[in-house]
């Protein structure tokens, strides 16, 4: 039996490659005779620049920037030999990870840091820049990310308005740098969202990132007015593009200032591992990430590589710490808890866990078999 596992990240507990180790470690155990095919993925969010470095080659290049709330922070990109090529995950900079609970609130938040990464890139001889986006603590549509790139943001006084979305209200011009960034960017999303409305990243991503009812209110204006600005003066309009509402609007900020295209952040991990022949030689395929819920329907990588597997009619295993929907994609999605458990001992004790869940699994497959 070819078994392909091609896992997502468990957020803040284990990375993509952990999560497959321990489900490799679980099926082994019970079918030691399989040939196991690993192959780590992400789908624009964390990991997405650690899964290009594993593939292509490079260094990571660490340097010091601001964290979504201005503090300075070391954070991270990937560098890829030989290609004029580098690859950000906004999350490293701008992360919901690297604030307490406490400190969230997507109103006084930025992705300044994201664009010091991408300035650092450019600075180095960088061509093309892939931006991942997910994992983010900001609502702030690029703001951020434009100024470090040399984009001003003026009040009435031609005076620099702050980048968080809070200020955003008594921005009236919009000031492009004198030069435009040298290099292709394209943003890889694991969401189709839109900037504004129902759908977009102040209703559906802001409360995850600390914004109380009143702040979404605040929130959607803001954004409401950078978009109109954006489409008076340059006249463009991005906010309805699919995607332009990842990272908390950070997708919008890519088209309007970048420049940029948005690409689905699973399709392309897939083209750099060549997940479709692997799933199509494979007998099982085994995906997962911390949660499968309603958002991973909205182009998350476990449900992506579920259709993949359904397209070449292999069945479909889905791992996750929780599991609150029925998807269909799925022949089976299975939560690794066994007991009630709190959200930290589960993140604590996932590797464990998860070894046991797909042990669990492999016993019970081994007896249809």
């Amino acid at each position: 039996m070819r078994v392909l596992i091609a896992p997502d990240k468990f957020k803040e507990s284990l990375t993509a490659r952990e999560v497959a180790s321990a489900i490799r470690a679980g099926f082994h155990s019970i079918f030691p005779e399989a040939n196991f095919d690993i192959v780590p993925v992400a789908d624009g969010g964390e990991g997405t620049a650690e899964i290009f470095l594993e593939a292509l080659g490079g260094s990571r290049i660490e340097i010091g920037i601001h964290d979504a709330r201005g503090r300075l922070v070391s954070a991270s990109y990937s560098r890829v030999s030989g290609r004029e090529l580098s690859v950000i995950d906004m999350s490293s900079a701008s992360g919901l990870w690297r604030l307490a609970e406490a400190e969230r609130d997507p109103s006084r938040a930025s992705t300044l840091g994201t664009g010091e990464l991408m300035a650092d890139a450019v600075s180095h001889g960088a061509k093309h820049l892939i931006v991942g986006l997910g994992g983010s603590a900001t609502n702030d549509a690029g703001v951020g990310m434009a100024t470090a790139l040399g984009w001003k943001f003026l009040d009435e006084q031609e005076q620099p308005v702050s980048c968080c979305p809070a200020e955003f209200l008594r921005i009236r011009q919009i000031v492009p740098p004198e030069t435009q960034l040298p290099c292709k960017v394209i943003g890889l999303c694991d969401v189709k969202n839109p900037l504004l409305g129902e759908l977009g990243a102040t209703r559906v991503f802001g409360p995850q990132k600390g914004a109380t009812s009143e702040m979404l209110t605040s929130l959607e204006e803001s954004l409401s007015h950078l978009a109109r600005l954006c489409r008076e003066q340059f006249g463009s309009d991005y906010s309805t593009t699919p995607g332009a509402g990842a990272a908390g609007g950070l997708g919008f900020g890519l088209l309007a200032f970048c420049q940029a295209s948005l690409e689905s952040g699973f399709q392309a991990v897939a083209r750099l591992m060549d997940l479709e022949s692997k799933a199509a030689n494979a007998d099982l395929v085994i995906t997962g990430e911390g949660r499968l819920d309603a958002q991973s329907l909205q182009g998350k990588a476990p449900y992506e590589i579920a259709r993949l597997a359904r397209r070449h009619g292999k069945p479909v295993i889905g791992f996750a710490g929780l599991v609150q929907e029925d998807l269909s994609e799925f022949d089976a999605c299975v939560p690794i808890a066994n007991g009630p458990l709190t959200l930290d001992e589960s993140r604590r004790r996932a590797t464990d866990l998860l070894r046991a869940a797909a042990a669990r699994t492999a016993r019970l497959l081994r007896i249809t078999l």
